[in-house]
């Protein structure tokens, strides 16, 4: 039971992000012609190291600012509910996150050292939008910005370094969805959590701007991801199999239109369950796009 209750700490209905950012950047870098088995599975446990930091240690804060003590919780929001139900201690979880982290640590210095120093910045700036996102960027204001770029684009960027030893032009336009994708996972998903995030001096978009305004800067981002891969297929920098992604946006669609009655829970949680399969199906059909455009191409 104990092992069970570990387990749901790390919010696992959500690593599967892990391993569709994992695979995205190792794609793109096989559409380059370069692939190193070792060095992709290495990657996907340091990412997945970063992802159960991220996760253990922002249940923690929420619990200790009161916010998991006042949300309304989802499957998709309000947290693991361990710590409420006592399953935990506070002090077990915050280790857990900071463990985690750490044991990402030797993974990163290994590939600064052995795929080049380039990797650094971009490992540092992953590592502070981990470490700072819930007990302060969360209180700055527009916060999602983060989880976008540490949980989206710079890990595809990264994956695709650790392949390649560089950073090139079509790998940063590839990586561009990832971090709006993620960044619309975390506003879509904040929605519930309005009015316990005010409690606790939080500073989230639907706060600043409200859920109605939200909603529309939410419905862009995700047109925008679209419009996105079309335009750059069409420039030539993504390959035609790209547009794989785009069978998604049905899905997409049906988020925007759930989503867009917001205070009605029965309309938004499927919203937000469609909104994760588009995060993770458009990625991932993003990926065997550039798999298919090496073979084909």
């Amino acid at each position: 039971m104990k092992l069970k209750v570990w387990f749901l700490e790390t919010r696992p209905q959500f690593l599967l992000l892990s391993v569709v950012l994992s695979f995205l950047g190792i794609s793109i870098a096989w559409y380059g012609g370069y692939f190193h088995l070792g060095y992709a599975l290495l990657t996907f446990l340091g990412l997945l190291l970063c992802h159960i930091s991220v996760n253990v240690l922002n249940d923690y804060f929420d619990y200790k600012s009161g916010i998991d003590l006042a949300t309304r919780r989802t499957p998709f929001s309000g947290g693991s509910g361990i710590l409420p139900a006592s399953l935990l201690k506070p002090r077990q979880v915050l280790w857990f996150g900071l463990i985690s982290l750490m044991l990402a640590v030797p993974i990163g210095v290994y590939f600064v050292l052995a795929r080049g120093w380039g990797l650094l910045p971009l490992l540092i700036l992953g590592a502070l939008c981990t470490v700072i996102y819930t007990p302060l960027l969360t209180k700055v204001g527009f916060p999602e910005w983060a989880p976008g770029a540490g949980m989206g684009t710079l890990p595809v960027l990264g994956a695709y370094f650790i392949q390649t030893t560089v950073y090139t032009f079509p790998a940063v336009i590839a990586a561009i969805p990832s971090g709006l994708l993620v960044f619309n996972l975390l506003l879509l998903n904040e929605f519930p959590d309005v009015e316990a995030d005010k409690k606790a001096g939080r500073k989230t978009t639907p706060i600043l701007i409200g859920k109605t305004r939200a909603w529309i800067v939410y419905s862009a981002l995700t047109v925008a991801v679209y419009l996105w891969i079309i335009g750059w297929v069409i420039a030539g920098i993504m390959p035609a199999f790209s547009l794989l992604a785009l069978l998604t946006l049905p899905l997409a669609i049906k988020a925007i239109r759930g989503s867009r009655k917001h205070e009605d829970m029965n309309r938004l949680v499927p919203a937000m369950a469609n909104n994760v399969q588009v995060v993770l199906l458009t990625q991932f059909l993003l990926g065997v796009g550039y798999i298919l455009g090496r073979v084909f191409g």
